[in-house]
């Protein structure tokens, strides 16, 4: 058996903290899960592709926090930055073996880690004002990309990052 394509999407959120009052156990939390997950993950992948000659995808999920950052979400923020970052490294290091690597940058997804505006249309409705399509992703609609991504229609692009965010992005600093 081979694994062809690795996605690391686990992680924790924000821990809602300010760094003065930040436990190191909960900066831990985030930086194991989110960051040492990733690096434990996409070290096993490498050797298990490097036996059978290279070639492969990874695609890592990090968060449009990884740009934007967020009072109290610190642990969050800088844990995917990290990723974004060893994305970046690995795509250099692992190109002469074929390995795609990538990164999905989503913004708001309604999945259980969005559980309380999915549960209250009123939050949701108040989360979504700052997005220019006045609206949360889908998971179907994040997925289409992951599945580009680990497709041979991929195979010459690596070390990007996708945004997927409605054009939360681009819609910072308006009216400042």
């Amino acid at each position: 058996m081979s694994i062809d394509i690795l996605m690391n999407n686990a992680g924790v959120d924000a821990s809602g903290t300010d760094v003065g009052e930040l436990t190191t156990d909960v900066w831990d939390r985030a930086i194991c899960t989110n960051l040492y997950g990733t690096f434990f993950c996409c070290r096993r992948f490498i050797h298990l592709r490097t036996q059978v000659g290279g070639g492969g995808k990874i695609i890592n999920v990090t968060s449009v926090h990884e740009d934007i950052p967020n009072a109290g979400g610190a642990d969050y923020d800088c844990s995917k930055g990290a990723v974004r970052n060893l994305t970046r490294t690995l795509a250099l290091e692992l190109a002469p073996l074929k390995i795609n690597v990538n990164n999905l940058a989503p913004g708001m997804v309604l999945t259980p880690f969005n559980q309380p505006a999915i549960d209250d249309p009123d939050l949701l409705t108040e989360q979504v004002q700052s997005i220019p399509w006045k609206r949360a992703a889908e998971p179907h609609e994040i997925a289409r990309l992951a599945l580009f991504l680990a497709s041979s229609d991929a195979d010459y692009v690596t070390g990007s990052t996708y945004t997927m965010d409605g054009g939360l992005t681009r819609n910072l600093g308006q009216g400042a």
